[in-house]
């Protein structure tokens, strides 16, 4: 598979996977749902594509990368819509959400030196 294909491939399965969690959400098949929600999905796709092309060494660095990356930027990034999503409604509090996981990850980045 070429290099351009490899890219096609993995923009398919993600958008792929992305409405199956739409449609079983919102057709009352909460648990297949919440667990394709659950299920880390993009960095399983991202890393057989990143092992095949960069080898298992770039694997474990972004692997460390995104662990320490999640707890710095994405936990408060869920608490603040689970939060604020009943009180300021939905739109509203996935913007909120997506401004403090933007201001955490930039920072994080920035000092992220392992």
């Amino acid at each position: 598979m070429g290099f351009v294909s490899e890219y096609f491939f993995a923009f398919l399965a993600g958008g792929f996977i992305t409405v199956a969690i739409i449609y079983f959400e919102t057709s009352g098949h909460l648990l297949v749902s919440r667990l394709a929600a659950l299920f880390p999905v993009f960095t399983w796709l991202s890393y057989l594509f990143i092992g095949k092309l960069s080898g298992g060494e770039a694997v474990s660095q972004h692997a460390l990368f995104v662990l320490l990356g999640t707890i710095i930027a994405w936990l408060p990034y869920m608490f603040v819509i689970y939060y604020f999503a009943p009180k300021f409604g939905v739109v509203k509090a996935i913007a909120l959400g997506i401004l403090v996981f933007l201001v955490l990850a930039f920072v994080f980045i920035k000092l992220y030196k392992i």
